[in-house]
């Protein structure tokens, strides 16, 4: 492994950081978090001017034909400034399940309009099993999708088309997005299995209140929607899903890296500026020490981080959850230090250090929790295992 960064890789950073002092401070994130899209359309202009939308996609397709290296090296700047776009929701979970199972047909629409950024998409899977669909947390070729005739989202085939009942929550941009790509149980009992729709409308979305408000999602209700089956069916969906939770893993990782480094600058700009005592606090050894702690973790995390960004496009399968799990301790340590130090002034509602610890939970919520994450990573290592027995 090379551990440099290109030229190329080095300008979309620097490219992407200076987009986004300028359109994205503090004022204009808390102004597009209130918005009824829970972000900023400008924002999201500027950021499919950069190419963001199509940066993994293939030119073929209107895209920069980058990899996902790149696109989680975008998204760690997007993170530092904890952004809100659907940029997460359409590049990085959506695009890629069109791209891999879509028929010729459906890629030649919808791939193009995604790399330009007149198209947002977003992921809908049952109930809150977003997590497990990815693989991240389990197996993903159980019935999280809906099992037998009832629960999760069921699809049926009927007069020639496909009609879908069922709810998804923790929808991520669900409310807002042009596109849904929705999981769903087909077969009943005799052919069971689970299959992924595209849905355009007719599906009833509800903006939920979520904990990171930087993060807006929708619980959508499908009550007999019509749908178009994406790709084929018979094709490997558990295995397309599991293959997009490692890569989509390795890009959450950076992102919450860029949070849990900016999270750390702001604190340190802080106690060099506060005083006590006569003296700044950030001269007191016990603040030292902390922060150096968090350093460290974040340092570590980063590496985990890049590591697997590298890994996922060079084959290797199985990191990005560990990388995940790292990356979010690490930002939950930070942005609960920057709590702290902080004093008075961090707990309040005008402040942004709880952004950053909100962020670290909501993730969790949606991909974790990090416990989860490991145990899994470990079991599918076999870690615990000697001679053939678990111990």
């Amino acid at each position: 492994m090379d551990a440099r960064f290109t030229v190329e890789q080095d300008e979309i950073r620097r490219t992407v950081r200076e987009a986004l002092v300028r359109v994205c401070g503090p004022q204009d994130l808390r102004a597009a978090v209130r918005t009824g899209t829970g972000y900023d359309p400008a924002l999201w202009t500027t950021l499919a001017k950069l190419g963001l939308p199509g940066l993994a996609l293939p030119q073929t397709y209107g895209g920069v034909a980058c990899t996902t290296t790149e696109l989680a090296l975008a998204c760690e700047e997007v993170g530092r400034a904890l952004a809100p776009s659907p940029l997460l929701s359409t590049a990085v979970l959506a695009a890629p399940l069109l791209l891999v199972l879509g028929t010729d047909g459906q890629r030649a629409e919808l791939l193009p309009r995604i790399a330009s950024g007149e198209l947002t998409a977003a992921l809908a899977v049952p109930g809150t099993a977003l997590a497990t669909a990815l693989a991240l947390v389990g197996d993903n070729r159980g019935d999280w999708a809906g099992g037998g005739r009832a629960g999760g989202i069921q699809a049926r085939r009927a007069e020639g088309a496909w009609r879908l009942y069922g709810e998804a929550d923790q929808v991520l941009d669900g409310h807002s997005a042009g596109l849904l790509v929705v999981a769903a149980h087909a077969g009943g009992f005799a052919r069971s299995r689970t299959l992924l729709f595209l849905v355009r409308e007719g599906a009833v979305r509800t903006r939920q209140t979520a904990l990171d408000c930087t993060r807006p999602c929708a619980r959508i209700q499908l009550r007999e929607v019509e749908a178009e089956l994406l790709g084929e069916d018979g094709a490997d969906v558990a295995g397309a899903l599991a293959a997009l939770g490692d890569r989509a893993a390795a890009v959450l990782a950076c992102e919450a890296v860029g949070a849990a480094a900016r999270a750390l600058e702001r604190t340190v700009e802080y106690v060099g500026q506060r005083e006590q005592f006569g003296r700044p606090i950030g001269s007191f050894q016990a603040v030292k020490h902390r922060l150096a702690d968090v350093h460290v973790r974040v340092q570590t995390a980063r590496s985990a981080a890049y590591y697997a960004a590298w890994a996922t496009v060079h084959g290797e399968k199985g990191v990005g959850g560990l990388a995940l799990a790292q990356a979010l301790e690490a930002l939950r340590t930070a942005a609960a230090e920057g709590i702290q130090l902080h004093g008075g002034i961090g707990f309040t509602w005008e402040h942004d250090a709880h952004l950053y610890f909100k962020r670290a939970a909501g993730d969790e919520l949606l991909f974790g929790p990090v416990h989860r994450l490991r145990a899994h990573a470990a079991d599918a290592a076999r870690l615990f295992e000697h001679r053939g027995v678990a111990v």
